[in-house]
C-alpha cells in the first residue's frame, strides 16, 4: 500500500524507525534523583556481591567484577532503564557446581559463552518467549535455589564448611550443630537480627535511619562488633588485582561444558526478564506513575544481559543477571534514568580500587548470613499462595524438589513435564451430569470439550428420550470440531424426532444452537457466525430486477430489516426497552469510537440497551477543548456523559486500516481545505506523537505494528486519551478516583480485541496493547 506519492512534498514529521536512536549532539545530565539511589543501590550491591562470591568459592573480586559489568555495560546497553544487574543469588548454586566440576577459569569461559548465547538469543527476538514459561516453575526454581543457597550458607553461619550439594547439606547439619563455633554464630546472629529488624524501626526517628540500607547496617555492624570485640573469625581477604584470575580456554567434557553455557544462558535469561517486567510494574505504581520512563524492551536488555556476561568472564567476574533486591532499591529510591544503575557501577569500581583495608575488615559469617536471609527470602509466601490459588502447587513443589535434589537444568525440566501434564489433565477432565428438571432433561457438561470426551458426551445424548425437551449446559471456554460434529449431529436427529434443543452457558443464558449438518434438518439461520451483509433470514435472496432503482432495492432492505426487528426482537427486549424508557438511560461508560461502518459496538462488546453511552466520529478523535472551532459534538458529549449521566468510564476504540489515519499520513500541505481536512486536523498531535523521539513505539500483543498506518492507529488511541485528561469534568473525576480511562483497539481482518495496558490509573499508559483473550481475562484461566 502506497502511503504517499513521490510527487507531493510534505511538511508532517518524518516518521522515525522504531527505537532509532535520536540523532544531533546530547549533553549527559545526572538526575538528583539518580545520583542518591545509586548510592543506595551501591550500599546494597556491596556486601551482597562479596557475599554471593563466598557462596559460590569463586575469588572475592569476581562479585566485585560482575557488580561493576552489571552496572556499567548492562545499565548502558540494557533495555530496562531502572533494572540493576550483577552477581545474583539465583545463580550462586550452578556457579559453585561449575567452579567444582571444572574450575574457575573454566566457569569464567562458560560465562563468556553463555554471554554469546545471550546476543544470539537477542538478534532471534526470542525475549519474549522466555515470559511463556509458566511462573510455578519460575517460582519454584527460585525458591529451590532459595533453599539449596539457606542450607550451604547456615554450615558457614555455623563456623563450618558447606558441602557440594543441598542433600549432603541437610545430612551434615546435625553435626554441625553439634561443633557449632560460638564467635562464628554470634556475628551471624547478630547480622541476621540486624536485617529483620532494621526495616522494622517504629515512629519518626526510624524512618529517617531506615533510608539507609538493612544490608550495610547489618554487614557494618557485625564487622565493628568483630573488630572492637577481636572476635577470631575469618574475615575477607581481597588478594592483590595483580593476581586476579582470568578466564583460560574451556577444558572438560564437551557435553559437561555445554550444558553449563545452557544452564547460565536459562536461569540469567529467565530472571532477568522476569525481574524486567517486575521493575515496570514496580514503575507504573510510583506516585509519578513512571513518567518519562521508558518501558522494558526486552530483546534488548537481553542483549545487554548478554553483553554484560561476556565483558565479566572475560574480566574474571561472576555471571551476570538481574537483580531483583537492588531494582526495587532502585526504583524506590526514586531514579528516573539509567545513570542511577551506571553509577552504581562506578561506585563499586572506585571501592573495589579504594576501599580494600575496609572490606578485609568484613567477617565471612557475617556475609554468610546476609546470603543466608538473602536465600531463605527467595521462598517467597506470596508466590506459594498464588500458585495454590491457581491450582499449579504441584508444578511448584515438583520444581523446588527437583532444584534442591538433583540440579536446577533437571528440576526446570520435571516442573515443565509435570506443568504439561496438568495442562493435559485439566483440558481432558469433562464432566457430564444429567438431571430431569420442571419435564426437561438438563445435560450438564462442565470443562472443556475435545475429541477425549466424545464417547462419553456421544454416550450421555443418546442416553436422553427421544422426543424430549433437553437443555445442554455448556460450562467451558472451548470446543474442538470433534465435538462440535458430536453436538451438531445429535441435535440434528433429536429435532427430527420432534424433540426441542436448548444450548445455554453457565450462567443459564441462551446460545446459539450448533447448526445441523443434514439437509434434512433444515436451515441454520441467524446464529453469531452468519454474514449479516444483504443477509436474508429464512428467505432466498433475489436479484434485484432491472426496473428497481439502487434507492428503492436500500428502501426495501432497510424496511424488510425493519420488519425483522418488530417481528423476532422487539418481543424478546420490549420488557427492558420498557423498563429504561420509565427509568430513563444509566450507562456504565461513554465509548467514543470510529464512524467506521464494520465497527459494530454491541457486537465487540457485548453489550445491550441502555449500556453504553457511543459517540461516533471519523477516526474516533477528541479535541482539545477551546479547538473545535463551532463543532462543540464531541465536548458537549463529554461533558453530559461525565457530569450529568455520571458514566464510570470512558473508552476510547481504535479500529485496524482506519481511514481517518491513512487521509492523514497521506495529507499534504496544498490539501483543499474541505472539511473532512479540517476535522482530521485534530489527528495531528497523534502523528507529532508517533514521530517523536520521546514516546517509545505503540505495540499490539508484544509485536511491532504491522504498517505506519497500524502504528498510527494505535498511536491515536494514546493520544485521544491524554486529550481526554484535558477535559475540565474529566480531570475532576479523575482526580476524584470515579472515572477511570481505557484504550481499545480492534483488529477487523482479525476480529480481535486488544487492551491498551495500564490505563486504569493517572498518566500510568504503557503503550502496549494486550489480547483480550475468548474467557474475557489478561490473567490465566484457572481450573474448572
Amino acid at each position: 500500500m502506497t502511503l504517499c506519492t513521490p510527487a507531493r512534498t510534505t511538511n508532517r514529521p518524518r516518521v522515525q524507525r522504531p527505537h532509532s536512536p535520536p540523532g544531533g549532539p546530547r549533553r549527559f545530565r545526572i538526575a538528583g534523583a539518580d545520583l542518591s539511589a545509586s548510592v543506595a543501590v551501591f550500599l546494597i550491591a556491596l556486601p551482597l556481591s562479596l557475599g554471593i562470591a563466598l557462596a559460590t568459592g569463586a575469588p572475592l573480586q569476581s562479585g566485585l567484577v560482575a557488580a561493576a559489568v552489571g552496572g556499567l555495560i548492562a545499565g548502558r546497553f540494557g533495555g530496562s532503564p531502572l533494572q540493576v544487574s550483577g552477581p545474583a543469588a539465583g545463580l550462586t548454586v550452578v556457579t559453585a557446581e561449575l567452579i567444582r566440576l571444572y574450575g574457575w577459569r573454566t566457569t569464567c569461559a562458560i560465562t563468556v559463552l553463555a554471554g554469546l548465547v545471550q546476543l544470539g538469543l537477542s538478534a532471534l527476538r526470542v525475549a519474549r518467549s522466555a515470559l511463556a514459561v509458566s511462573p510455578a516453575i519460575v517460582h519454584g526454581m527460585l525458591a529451590g535455589i532459595g533453599a539449596t543457597i539457606a542450607l550451604a550458607q547456615l554450615h558457614i553461619v555455623l563456623g563450618g564448611t558447606p558441602q557440594s550439594s543441598a542433600v549432603d547439606n541437610a545430612l551434615g547439619l546435625p553435626a554441625q550443630l553439634a561443633h557449632a563455633q560460638p564467635a562464628a554464630l554470634g556475628i551471624s546472629a547478630l547480622t541476621v537480627a540486624a536485617l529483620l529488624c532494621w526495616p522494622r524501626l517504629p515512629g519518626r526517628a526510624g524512618r529517617l535511619v531506615r533510608k539507609v540500607p538493612a544490608a550495610l547496617v547489618a554487614v557494618a555492624g557485625a564487622t565493628a562488633v568483630a573488630a572492637l570485640a577481636g572476635l577470631a573469625v575469618p574475615r575477607v581477604d581481597l588478594p592483590s588485582w595483580s593476581s586476579h584470575a582470568l578466564p583460560g580456554l574451556p577444558e572438560g567434557p564437551v557435553l559437561g561444558i555445554a550444558a553449563g553455557v545452557l544452564t547460565i544462558t536459562l536461569v540469567t535469561s529467565v530472571q532477568s526478564l522476569l525481574s524486567a517486567v517486575a521493575v515496570d510494574k514496580l514503575i507504573a505504581a510510583r506516585p509519578d506513575h513512571g513518567k518519562g520512563v521508558p518501558r522494558s524492551r526486552l530483546d534488548r536488555e537481553l542483549a545487554g544481559q548478554g553483553a554484560a556476561n561476556v565483558v565479566s568472564g572475560a574480566l574474571g567476574g561472576l555471571p551476570v543477571a538481574g537483580v531483583a533486591v537492588r531494582s526495587v532499591a532502585n526504583v524506590s529510591a526514586g531514579a528516573v534514568s539509567r545513570a542511577s544503575t551506571m553509577l552504581h557501577g562506578l561506585w563499586i569500581v572506585l571501592a573495589a580500587l579504594l576501599l580494600v583495608p575496609v572490606l578485609d575488615l568484613i567477617p565471612l559469617p557475617a556475609l554468610a548470613a546476609l546470603v543466608m536471609v538473602v536465600g531463605l527470602q527467595m521462598v517467597s509466601i506470596t508466590h506459594i499462595r498464588t500458585v495454590t490459588r491457581h491450582r499449579e502447587v504441584v508444578v511448584y513443589a515438583v520444581t523446588l524438589s527437583g532444584v534442591v535434589l538433583v540440579g536446577i537444568l533437571e528440576g526446570v525440566a520435571l516442573g515443565v513435564g509435570v506443568a504439561i501434564a496438568v495442562a493435559l489433565h485439566r483440558l481432558a477432565r469433562t464432566r457430564i451430569t444429567r438431571e430431569e428438571r420442571d419435564g426437561r432433561q438438563l445435560l450438564h457438561v462442565r470443562g472443556q470439550l475435545t475429541f477425549l470426551a466424545v464417547p462419553r458426551l456421544s454416550r450421555a445424548l443418546h442416553q436422553l428420550p427421544h422426543g424430549s425437551d433437553v437443555v445442554v449446559e455448556l460450562d467451558g471456554s472451548f470446543m474442538d470440531h470433534a465435538a462440535y460434529e458430536t453436538l451438531s449431529d445429535w441435535t440434528a436427529g433429536h429435532l427430527a424426532h420432534g424433540g426441542t434443543v436448548e444450548t445455554t452457558g453457565p450462567s443459564g443464558a441462551r446460545i446459539a444452537e450448533p447448526a445441523p449438518t443434514t439437509a434434512s434438518a433444515g436451515h441454520s439461520c441467524c446464529r453469531p457466525w452468519t454474514p449479516w451483509h444483504n443477509h436474508q433470514c429464512g428467505e432466498r435472496p433475489t436479484e434485484r430486477t432491472e426496473s428497481e432503482t439502487p434507492e428503492r432495492a436500500t428502501g426495501l432492505h432497510l424496511a424488510s430489516g425493519i420488519g425483522k426487528f418488530q417481528r423476532n426482537t422487539a418481543p424478546l427486549v420490549r420488557d427492558e426497552l420498557a423498563r429504561l424508557a420509565r427509568e430513563g438511560q444509566t450507562p456504565s461508560q461513554l465509548f467514543l469510537t470510529c464512524a467506521d461502518s464494520r465497527l459494530v459496538t454491541s457486537m465487540i462488546t457485548s453489550s445491550g440497551p441502555g449500556d453504553l453511552f457511543t459517540v461516533r466520529n471519523v477516526g474516533n478523535l477528541v479535541p482539545l477543548p477551546g479547538e473545535e472551532s463551532g463543532d462543540d459534538s464531541v465536548a458537549a458529549a463529554i461533558e453530559y456523559a461525565v457530569d450529568v449521566l455520571r458514566v464510570a468510564s470512558i473508552t476510547v476504540c481504535g479500529h485496524s486500516g482506519c481511514g481517518a489515519m491513512q487521509a492523514l499520513l497521506n495529507a499534504g500541505p496544498d490539501d483543499p481545505p474541505t472539511p473532512l481536512r479540517r476535522w482530521l486536523r485534530h489527528g495531528r498531535p497523534s502523528l507529532e506523537r508517533m514521530a517523536s523521539r520521546r514516546h517509545a513505539w505503540a505495540r499490539i500483543s508484544g509485536r511491532l505494528p504491522a504498517d505506519a498506518v497500524e502504528q498510527l492507529c494505535l498511536t491515536n488511541v494514546v493520544q485521544q486519551l491524554e486529550h481526554l485528561r484535558a477535559y475540565e469534568p474529566v480531570a475532576r473525576r479523575l482526580a476524584e478516583g470515579s472515572l477511570t480511562l481505557h484504550g481499545v483497539y480492534f483488529h477487523v481482518g482479525e476480529a480481535q480485541a486488544y487492551l491498551l495496558s495500564g490505563t486504569d490509573e493517572v498518566h500510568s499508559y504503557d503503550d502496549v496493547f494486550t489480547q483480550v483473550m475468548p474467557t474475557g481475562a489478561l490473567e490465566p484461566a484457572r481450573a474448572s
